[in-house]
């Protein structure tokens, strides 16, 4: 199995612990005749390639680089939560912890569209969006959005740091598709 970009494989990756085999028929043979026989094909070898990738991530990573991957784009809720909190830990910034913690966790689990998020599992509870909760000391809007704008930024360029080097390991594999 060949990935379209490093995206594409680490979210496939990422997604593959949380995918169960318990449901539905599968009516697609496991083994086709014009391949290898006995080798696994279709499902089975794409499931069983994003496991490996997974695997292969994780062994190759740093641990800040695997914890913003997983923060972004793992549906995982407890390693997601795991991995942003030790995200908010290496954040460098003049705003108390607590703002810290919540600006992480705000832009690993978004607020999305629908009444209160309902359209994902992976939201936090509506007041967790609200910035002002994040600040005890009753600091300016302007200061708070700062701050939030700050780390935001920071997290993305731990994302995009990881997704570099994931680019790298899996280019050494030969997993991803070479333009023409």
């Amino acid at each position: 199995m060949i990935y379209q970009n490093v995206v594409s494989a680490v979210v496939r990756a990422l997604a593959s612990e949380v995918i169960n085999s318990a449901g539905g028929c599968d009516f697609q043979p496991k083994v086709q005749a014009a391949r290898v026989p006995g080798a696994i094909c279709g499902k089975e070898e794409a499931l069983l390639t994003d496991c490996w990738v997974f695997s292969r991530l994780h062994a190759m990573l740093m641990p800040e680089h695997w914890d913003a991957l997983v923060s972004k784009y793992s549906t995982h809720v407890q390693r997601k939560h795991d991995a942003t909190m030790a995200m908010a830990a290496r954040v460098r910034s003049p705003a108390p912890k607590r703002f810290i913690e919540c600006a992480t966790a705000t832009w690993a689990f978004p607020q999305l569209p629908g009444v209160d998020g309902k359209r994902s599992t992976s939201v936090l509870p509506a007041a967790w969006y609200d910035i002002n909760r994040w600040d005890e000391d009753g600091r300016p809007d302007s200061t708070l959005y700062r701050w939030r704008s700050a780390i935001r930024r920071s997290l993305e360029d731990q994302v995009n740091q990881a997704l570099v080097v994931a680019q790298e390991v899996l280019d050494a594999e030969g997993l991803i598709r070479c333009a023409a």
